[in-house]
């Protein structure tokens, strides 16, 4: 199944929350799904998910970011370097929009312990939650970039698999390709009040994202050094594509004059 990452789940469901826009329980539901119940942990008091966003929302907080970064880019993360190294480590957090009543902002990346298997996965998930700086830059990626970047980003990654040529060494690889090629986010993965446009590209952009991490699992038909290093580089250079995408989608809401 494609879907967004826990931190843009929350960001997104987080922020309609935070707004009034959908009760608290059922951002937190959404966010949740089948792990077992979000915990909390750090310099927030909060013990579990729905006092970490009562918090928030009590602190005068409106709106959160998703922030998705990767090595070499780390763009949107505030400081401090403990925060940073987590979330870099994680590949994802979230940052509250704005400073409470204190001048305060926080940040918090999800801690993922997986559990099970194939059939009955479960995952044990706490978000520790600490104060941060405020970004030097946020990400520049807007809305309309992005949706002009993914047309051509996923016309890329479909060429790499063409060539790849894995519907034929892999048994399971057809019918992951129809999925990543054809599927669709879970219809819990952002709220309603999430903006249309927003929406189409973060469809395209998490595609884009199975096709890539397929695509990465071996060389298939690759026979040379030169031509794998190529190939992934180009992959990374479409991954970050889509990743940039999912953030300016989901962090739309909060720039109403960037879309």
């Amino acid at each position: 199944m494609i879907d967004l990452p826990r931190s843009a789940r929350l960001a997104a469901w987080g922020t309609a929350a935070l707004r009034g826009d959908v009760p608290l329980a059922a951002a937190v539901r959404a966010v949740q799904r089948d792990d077992e119940p979000h915990t909390t942990a750090g310099d927030a008091s909060a013990t579990d998910l729905p006092e970490l966003l009562e918090g928030w929302r009590a602190a005068g907080h409106r709106g959160l970011r998703v922030v998705l970064p990767a090595p070499g880019d780390v763009a949107g993360l505030p400081g401090p370097a403990s925060f940073n190294v987590e979330a870099l480590d994680a590949g994802e957090a979230v940052l509250t929009d704005d400073e409470d009543g204190a001048g305060r902002r926080w940040g918090a990346w999800p801690d993922v312990t997986e559990f099970g298997s194939a059939l009955e996965p479960g995952a044990m998930v706490t978000w520790r939650a600490e104060l941060v700086q405020r970004p030097a830059a946020p990400p520049s990626t807007t809305l309309a970039d992005a949706e002009r970047q993914l047309d051509r980003s996923l016309r890329q990654a479909l060429d790499a698999l063409h060539r790849l040529d894995v519907a034929r060494w892999r048994e399971d690889a057809a019918d992951r390709i129809a999925l990543v090629r054809d599927g669709g986010l879970p219809r819990d993965a952002v709220p309603a009040s999430t903006p249309p446009r927003a929406q189409r590209v973060l469809g395209t952009a998490v595609r884009l994202r199975g096709i890539v991490a397929l695509a990465s699992e071996d060389d298939g038909a690759v026979v040379t050094g030169w031509e794998a290093r190529g190939r992934t580089e180009a992959l990374r250079g479409v991954e970050a594509v889509a990743r940039h995408a999912v953030v300016a989608a989901v962090n739309a809401v909060l720039e109403p004059a960037r879309r």
